[in-house]
């Protein structure tokens, strides 16, 4: 365990258990807790965490919802969150009551396994604390025989297999995540859309007002910042409503801003390339012949 100004790292499972007053997890690498069981008083626990491993936790008695991201439109059978390893957890008045299930497992628990390469697809890992996952009661049971099988294993003795099966456990667990989030976008469609057109109003104005020649082309991370979302969540939403990335849709805005350019503007294509906020004129005409199947300049020639 390490002080790095106000925030603990905890490298092990162990050091974290201890400082939280849990048992001690029953393998080095994996540990299931369920923090209402801790000792160590609220108050007198770290109010910043930096965690080595993965943490998924599940928890049934949430408050605040509207702060976690939860509307009408979401299920109140209990939230699951998932933290990658080294991202800081700033305790909050809203964690008071934690009742509930965490999962946590050290990555090189992975490191031998096909999951190890895997699991950086489940973008759900990135999201922010507002985007977690709101399950319906049928959804929460599946959770929890997993959880169960988990624990049933960290219960036994520990053997040759006892790694594999909990490595396998975990990925059905992230599988069954991943199936639950793509359905949470569906039910979320219609406060998508709105999240969808806010997110076209800001590339027009971006481009109306020639932001591109001040700051260059608009960024993924420009774009959620301003809609108050994480950037992978933004274009994991994207995609179930569109089929396309967050990158793509400014990308499309790109090239029909770039085709009035050359359409109706007495500017050569260096000049039109700079205007949309690229450095090199090569950089936009290789984009626009991909995305168009012509280049820049005979786009423009086939209107003279």
């Amino acid at each position: 365990m390490k002080q790095i100004d106000s925030v603990v790292k905890f490298d092990s499972l162990s050091e974290l258990n201890n400082i939280l007053g849990l048992p001690k997890p029953l393998h080095p690498l994996v540990s299931m807790v369920n923090y209402a069981d801790m000792k160590t008083p609220f108050d007198e626990q770290p109010k910043a965490f930096l965690l080595n491993f993965y943490k998924i936790s599940y928890k049934l008695n949430f408050q605040g919802k509207i702060g976690y991201g939860q509307n009408y439109y979401d299920f109140n059978e209990g939230r699951m969150a998932f933290v990658a390893p080294n991202q800081v957890l700033e305790r909050g008045e809203i964690d008071r009551d934690l009742s509930g299930y965490t999962l946590l497992f050290h990555p090189d628990l992975i490191l031998n396994y096909p999951l190890a390469s895997k699991i950086k697809n489940y973008s759900f890992f990135s999201y922010a604390a507002n985007e977690a996952l709101y399950l319906s009661e049928k959804e929460k049971q599946i959770v929890f025989r997993i959880f169960d099988h988990i624990r049933e294993e960290l219960n036994g003795p520990i053997d040759d297999s006892t790694q594999d099966v909990l490595v396998s456990y975990i990925e059905v667990l992230l599988n069954y995540s991943n199936r639950f989030y793509k359905r949470q976008f569906i039910t979320r469609k219609v406060v998508n859309n709105n999240l969808l057109t806010k997110m076209e109003r800001i590339l027009n104005t971006y481009f109306e007002e020639k932001e591109t020649v001040k700051n260059g082309l608009p960024t993924v991370e420009y774009i959620a910042e301003k809609l108050n979302v994480s950037p992978r969540y933004l274009s994991d939403m994207l995609r179930s409503l569109t089929g396309q990335s967050t990158q793509q849709h400014i990308h499309n805005k790109l090239i029909e801003v770039a085709k009035e350019y050359l359409a109706l503007a007495e500017l050569s294509v260096s000049e039109i390339a700079f205007q949309l906020g690229f450095e090199h004129s090569q950089s936009f005409s290789k984009l626009f012949k991909k995305r168009t199947n012509m280049t820049p300049l005979e786009f423009k020639q086939s209107f003279n």
